[in-house]
């Protein structure tokens, strides 16, 4: 006990006071979480704490700190794996899922450094550029983008990708990428893990596709609807729709089966029209049917008529004929007497 006070003797005081703010923080809030700060400029940190001071607190503090605090606060100790290099803490009210949405949304685009690991394919397109020829021509082509020069200016040629996610990006590449405006990284406070009433939840977790989720419910209520309408299970936001459906199948027995009644009896009544004009557009074309056929056979027998009286007149003329030859005969022959 005496070691553990001579120990304690010699902690700072701001180092003590630190630890009791993050412990109180810890009480205060319902919810705390776990955030990481690495590549944050400053700047670009304090405003975010201004941005966020309407709904969380951010605490930066050194790692042993956080870990001391988490440590005197009981069960909240779970949460020392989440603390790693440029760490802090947030505080809130607000629900998990919504915290880590807020943070996502505040991330900005930021310019890769040398060494940098990239967090996906790098790629630059195809295209002109706003540069003059020069130098940068050979710069660009010793980082490896695929540049030249046409009408004037240095045009990249092809699109290429320049880096893998995963690899470590050159000074030289760096270095062009942030010229022509191509910015790989995301700078924003990245929530590792939230506890909330005793329950963990990490990034895999929360990162939820919102119109997914809503397209899914949507579909999940239908589904749930049309079944209890099919299995005829009354509820009360089915019970329209189940009594319009008996109304409708009720109505359709008694057409089907004639069922003279008041509701059913204009439904018979069109039916039994329609059925009327569909006999009545059948009949009339088996009249004009009827009329073609006795058209044809009316022609077929005037065209034999025709033929049976031109038939006498080819005779008549051939016996003319062979009548004539025979007196031309005969009066040869009288000549040939006359003259012996």
């Amino acid at each position: 006990m005496m070691e553990e006070d001579h120990h304690t003797s010699h902690i700072p005081q701001w180092k003590k006071d630190e630890v009791e703010e993050i412990k109180k923080l810890i009480k205060q809030y319902p919810i705390f979480g776990v955030v990481g700060i690495g590549g944050i400029p400053a700047k670009q940190l304090q405003k975010m704490r201004r941005d966020l001071k309407n709904d969380a607190v951010l605490k930066v503090s050194r790692n042993t700190l956080i870990r001391r605090a988490l440590e005197d606060s009981g069960e909240v100790k779970k949460m020392d794996q989440y603390v790693d290099v440029q760490t802090a803490l947030i505080f809130t009210e607000q629900n998990p899922f919504k915290l880590y949405k807020s943070l996502e949304k505040s991330k900005s685009p930021s310019p890769i450094k040398a060494g940098a690991i990239a967090p996906r394919d790098i790629i630059v397109e195809k295209g002109p550029t706003s540069f003059p020829p020069g130098p940068i021509l050979g710069e660009m082509q010793a980082a490896g983008i695929p540049a030249a020069i046409d009408k004037g200016s240095v045009v990249i040629k092809e699109t290429k990708t320049v880096a893998k996610e995963g690899e470590a990006v050159s000074q030289k590449l760096a270095s062009m990428l942030t010229r022509l405006e191509i910015y790989p990284m995301e700078v924003g406070l990245d929530l590792r893990a939230v506890l909330e009433n005793g329950a963990t939840f990490t990034p895999d977790v929360l990162a939820i596709d919102e119109d997914k989720y809503f397209s899914d419910i949507v579909l999940a209520t239908q589904q749930a609807f049309n079944m209890s309408v099919f299995a005829a299970y009354p509820t009360s936001d089915n019970i329209k729709t189940l009594i319009a459906k008996a109304t409708t199948e009720s109505r359709n027995l008694g057409v089907n089966a004639v069922v003279l009644e008041p509701g059913v009896i204009d439904a018979l009544l069109g039916k039994a029209q329609s059925q009327m004009l569909s006999v009545a557009s059948a009949a009339s074309a088996n009249n004009e049917e009827a009329m073609d056929d006795e058209l044809k056979e009316a022609l077929g027998a005037a065209a034999s008529a025709a033929i049976v009286t031109a038939a006498p007149e080819e005779e008549v003329v051939e016996e003319k004929e062979e009548e004539e030859e025979a007196a031309e005969e005969d009066g040869m022959a009288g000549l040939g007497a006359l003259f012996g």
